[in-house]
């Protein structure tokens, strides 16, 4: 097969919502010496293109972008001085493409795909070498596609500046993309999983993953005295905090003195946070902000996959054509894990 020249990609010519998610054709360069060009196979929604699509990404979005930065895919041509990679290599890039290694800067955070710069809805794409990673072995594209947010930003949130420790702790909160892999790494790294969520059916498929203790926090609304009980009093080691205002009062509760707050979302709208300072000072609680991860992370995380057989969630896969359709359920939150469009036919 010859090497394409044209791509169907997807668009969002306004940002008041994704219906306005159109399919465009567009002229596809040859790879220059530093660049691979990939063809697509599979492509992960986040709750971040939810915001992207309607305008209300706190980070910014440029004009008329090609959505969403988790993807899948096979190399089909390299740059003439590209070395160590060849064609049929299977690859995911990156979320920030220019994130190679150590804290986020200006730049890095200006490289991430499908916000302020072009993302990955594609049928091809042309990336810079350096934001490559391979797929571990044992993984479909759909699934190796739900790693570069998701998965790296749990592992981040984990295994960052202090790891977790077989014995630890962890309370995952809502079964989501990010709390489901984090639950994964947490299992297999040998910690306790302590996870919430709305629905017996999602705190179901918790279990299977491996959470040891399970609360449903619509039947019972202080959770986190829930978590104190199960811990005896101590609270928990490190919490994957994805709701923000709505329950970040509540994790500062459950988490143990000195214990880790990684936060990550803002799924949960309102809650009161005017005391939030003095509840971090009274636990001498760490709370850190995770904005993903360098592709050193990506590469880490893979072999934790590698060396596990950790497979991610994939809830529903839909089609490239259905793109609306997978936004429209992942809005829903019927979700357990992730959300994947299949780009390519075969």
């Amino acid at each position: 097969m010859g090497i394409p020249t044209t791509t169907r990609e997807y668009r969002l010519p306004k940002a008041d919502g994704f219906h306005n998610l159109t399919i465009e054709q567009a002229m596809l360069p040859q790879p220059n010496s530093s660049q691979v060009l990939v063809k697509v196979h599979a492509v992960s929604l986040q709750f971040r293109d939810l915001l992207v699509a309607k305008g209300q990404y706190p980070m910014g979005a440029k004009e008329n972008p090609v959505p969403c930065s988790d993807m899948g895919g096979e190399i089909l041509a390299v740059g003439d001085g590209v070395k160590g990679w060849a064609p049929g290599d299977r690859v995911c890039a990156n979320f920030a493409t220019d994130h190679i290694f150590g804290d986020v800067t200006d730049d890095t955070r200006g490289s991430a795909l499908g916000a302020p710069i072009d993302g990955v809805l594609t049928e091809y794409k042309l990336f810079p070498i350096h934001c490559l990673v391979r797929i571990p072995g044992h993984l479909s594209y759909e699934e190796a596609s739900t790693l570069p947010c998701a998965a790296v930003t749990a592992y981040n949130a984990l295994m960052g500046p202090v790891p977790l420790k077989g014995g630890d702790t962890v309370l995952v909160l809502g079964t989501g993309g990010v709390s489901m892999f984090a639950l994964q790494i947490a299992v297999a790294s040998g910690a306790t999983v302590i996870a919430t969520s709305s629905s017996d059916e999602k705190l179901k498929a918790a279990k299977k993953l491996g959470a040891t203790h399970l609360i449903n926090y619509k039947k019972t609304p202080d959770w986190d005295d829930e978590v104190l009980k199960f811990t005896d009093g101590r609270g928990v080691d490190h919490i994957v905090e994805v709701g923000g205002p709505g329950t970040i009062v509540k994790s500062l509760d459950a988490v143990r003195y000195a214990g880790y707050i990684h936060v990550i979302g803002f799924v949960a709208s309102g809650g009161e946070v005017g005391n939030v300072p003095m509840q971090v000072l009274g636990k001498g609680a760490m709370m850190r902000g995770i904005l993903v991860g360098p592709r050193a992370q990506f590469e880490s995380l893979n072999r934790l996959i590698e060396a596990s057989g950790l497979r991610p969630v994939v809830d529903k896969v839909f089609p490239f054509e259905e793109a609306r359709r997978a936004y429209e359920y992942l809005e829903s939150q019927k979700h357990v894990g992730k959300v994947v469009i299949k780009v390519s036919k075969d």
